[in-house]
């Protein structure tokens, strides 16, 4: 099997898994979650946090952002540019935020630069996922748009800024994924059981 072939397959077989996954799981899941990642110290230094809305059986961090936002953590989502088609920035989340649909129907904020920042300034990361294996490699959708945003920290090897880290069920783990070039690894993923 090609490495495209066998990351096709592992993908369409792992978000089938995060799917079948009951409402109450996932609320469970997601409270676990936070709890898990409440403590990590990676967390509590965090200033600038940039997190995602659930989408697809995805783990849901609304729980964690919504303690980030108590402690008065800046608190950021992706938003898909229009040109290029590829690119992704992160916007600050402000009071009477406005909603827009992305091209994928995710929701996200709607556009706006003045509140966009560029991803070397945030400190933290949370990622959604497709799957994980210990040694922080990352299976996303396929859309290279987080590999695309922090590609930069493959080239430049001093550059850790910022800290990336995979959300994800316990039951999106692998042994190994398969690796392709442009992959930029993960800091570390925590899931509703565990840090890895």
């Amino acid at each position: 099997m090609t490495l495209t072939a066998s990351r096709t397959t592992l993908r369409k077989q792992l978000r089938q898994a995060r799917r079948a996954l009951s409402p109450a799981q996932q609320r469970r899941a997601a409270t676990r979650l936070a709890a898990n990642l409440a403590q990590d110290k990676r967390f509590l230094r965090a200033r600038h946090i940039a997190f995602y809305l659930a989408n697809d059986g995805e783990i849901d961090p609304t729980p964690l952002m919504l303690l980030a936002r108590r402690h008065r953590k800046h608190c950021y989502l992706p938003v898909l540019q229009r040109w290029p088609a590829t690119a992704m920035a992160f916007q600050k989340l402000i009071r009477g935020q406005r909603w827009q649909r992305n091209r994928f129907g995710i929701r996200e904020p709607r556009r706006s630069r003045k509140h966009q920042v560029k991803a070397w300034r945030l400190n933290l990361v949370l990622m959604p996922l497709v799957g994980f294996d210990p040694q922080g490699n990352r299976l996303g959708m396929g859309g290279g748009f987080y590999d695309r945003t922090f590609a930069y920290r493959g080239r430049r090897k001093h550059t850790s800024r910022p800290c990336l880290i995979g959300l994800a069920h316990e039951c999106q783990r692998v042994e190994q994924l398969p690796c392709a070039g442009w992959d930029i690894p993960l800091d570390g993923v925590i899931t509703d059981c565990r840090r890895y």
